[in-house]
């Protein structure tokens, strides 16, 4: 039988990176694909015996349905973390637990955009979030991103055009880029989307992974009418398989996710959010932060140096002070489909799963001469191997 899919779903197309991990199921494949937290970062031990706590104490609340908003203690929990930030105020902000930062992304541009409205982006910018937005119909810009974030220059340009409704942006450790947006860029990236009446949606699911520099604050600490929507997540730091997020934002746009929410999925599962709630009370979380920043700290060192000890002069790559990502550029005039040939290359015959920059521009056949390297997953001796496998296709295919 022929489907006929509807005009929300018939453009999008899978995630190069799902792709590619398909490879990754062979067990020859040394994979920089991934997105995961380090396996040996993840508090496996701890949430093995709050699970035990929540089924012996809670069964009833923990295999039942919940309230759409979140289970009310971590709901609290976490807005007491992030009053702390200077993220969430009182006077006019709520929160809501989502499955996931991915969902709290989605629903966000649910609510907010109607077809053919315009929504601006990073570019690059994470594939998840753009299909997301892009079964919405919205008119998807790319603004170009630089060293220290998004080009300030061109975004005034595309927002003075009028009728830009939501500008997203990744500003801590950005994925795929590494990169992290100036304190000074985010100031003029909310003064100007203030001007122009664009509502910003503040993607931060890597920000607790600085360990080098100096923290920076959250565009949502300028929010003084609720025009920042600011998401984040348990992924990175407890467990990306329990999927627990959340949307802090002005209370009216709170209230219509939450009838959204409804609709998606009721309510993320109880048993995920009481564990989340229970890790929060019973351990110290900036304890635990600072151990998972000391495995993030070793392991980008690492392959830092391996790529300036292997791979060809000629490329280039971010130095990233957090996050799970480095961004490698090929020499200039190699083109996409060069680029693409390399990646596919690597996985095929080197046994070397990498994510080509495709994965991640706003249109299919945007230009790019860049790939994505996770550092989180690998092993210590996968990322020396790996990145010395890659150190000799670099050389053969763009010399020395």
């Amino acid at each position: 039988m022929e489907f006929k899919f509807s005009e929300k779903v018939s453009h999008l197309q899978a995630s190069a990176i799902r792709e590619i991990l398909k490879y990754s199921a062979d067990p020859e494949v040394i994979s920089f694909a991934a997105g995961s937290p380090a396996p040996e970062a993840l508090p496996a031990k701890e949430l093995e015996e709050l699970s035990k706590e929540i089924l012996a104490e809670e069964p009833s609340i923990a295999f039942q349905y919940g309230v759409t908003e979140g289970y009310t203690p971590l709901r609290e929990e976490v807005k007491k973390i992030l009053a702390a930030q200077g993220v969430f105020n009182a006077e006019y902000d709520d929160v809501i637990i989502t499955s996931g930062a991915q969902q709290a992304n989605e629903l966000s541009a649910k609510v907010l955009c109607n077809e053919g409205d315009t929504m601006l982006v990073e570019a690059p910018s994470f594939i998840g979030s753009l299909n997301a937005f892009k079964s919405y119909h919205v008119d998807l810009q790319g603004v170009t991103l630089e060293d220290d974030g998004i080009n300030i220059a061109e975004l005034e340009e595309k927002l003075k055009k009028g009728g830009v409704k939501l500008v997203y942006l990744i500003p801590n450790f950005q994925n795929p880029t590494g990169r992290t947006m100036s304190w000074e860029k985010r100031k003029q990236a909310f003064e100007l989307c203030k001007k122009y009446g664009a509502v910003i949606l503040e993607d931060n699911p890597y920000g607790d992974l600085r360990f080098a520099g100096e923290d920076i604050k959250s565009i949502k600490t300028l929010d003084t009418e609720g025009s920042v929507i600011y998401s984040g997540t348990f992924s990175k730091i407890l467990s990306p398989g329990i999927r627990v997020g959340y949307v802090c934002a002005h209370r009216d746009i709170i209230q219509k996710i939450v009838v959204c929410k409804q609709v998606a999925d009721v309510h993320t599962t109880m048993w995920s959010q009481m564990l989340c709630y229970r890790f929060l009370k019973k351990y110290d979380l900036a304890e635990h932060l600072k151990k998972l920043r000391k495995v993030y700290e070793h392991k980008t060192g690492l392959m830092i140096s391996e790529i300036e000890k292997n791979f060809s002069s000629k490329i280039t790559f971010t130095r990233p002070q957090g996050g799970l990502f480095i961004w490698c550029t090929l020499p200039e005039g190699v083109t996409t489909e060069q680029m693409v040939d390399f990646c596919t290359t690597a996985v095929k015959d080197y046994k070397i799963a990498i994510v080509p920059g495709t994965a991640f521009e706003i249109h299919d056949g945007d230009p790019t001469r860049s790939f994505r390297l996770n550092f989180s997953t690998p092993t210590d001796e996968n990322i020396v191997k790996g990145m010395a496998i890659l150190g000799r296709l670099s050389k053969e295919k763009f010399g020395e």
